[in-house]
């Protein structure tokens, strides 16, 4: 299975369509948002998937998340500050990540498969032990465009690729 991740979006919805359009030419079924939607209206562009988000420091307008997750439908679900998910065998936990301390101890701890964070708007896979971490990167337009881009998770071999948004 392909599970794709994303982070920090801000309203950035052409960013989110496009990465939509990735997620579905790479087969992806399960869509994992680390956090910083900002809105509501961004989240559309991620209908047809199965979507699984926590909150970031920029999301204010949570009832209105959580009802444009309810109307994804597919079993979406905002998870709040905090996600710990399970796909095809391999565990993931899911955070925003302001505290990069936070991110790594949760990491060195080997808990989970992997490790997925938003927030500081760098593209990042690291293996830790037997833990991979993972940022896939930010979405608004002062971000570097090497750092514009999403990942993709293979379950069945564990690996991690990028592809850009701007493509």
């Amino acid at each position: 299975m392909n599970i794709g991740i994303i982070a920090d979006t801000h309203d950035n919805v052409e960013a989110a369509e496009r990465a939509a359009e990735i997620f579905t030419e790479e087969g992806v079924e399960i869509v994992i948002h680390c956090g910083d939607f900002i809105a509501p209206p961004l989240l559309p562009a991620l209908e047809g998937f199965e979507v699984h988000g926590v909150l970031g420091n920029n999301d204010g307008e949570i009832s209105g998340l959580e009802a444009a997750f309810d109307a994804l439908g597919n079993e979406s679900e905002l998870h709040g500050r905090f996600a710990a998910l399970e796909f095809d065998g391999l565990s993931f936990a899911v955070l925003h990540g302001e505290s990069k301390a936070e991110v790594e101890a949760l990491a060195a701890a080997e808990t989970y498969d992997f490790v997925c964070y938003g927030h500081h708007h760098e593209r990042e896979v690291t293996e830790v032990g037997g833990t991979t971490l993972l940022n896939p990167g930010g979405q608004f337009p002062t971000i570097p465009a090497d750092h514009r881009t999403v990942a993709l998770v293979d379950t069945l071999d564990e690996s991690v690729r990028f592809r850009s948004v701007l493509e």
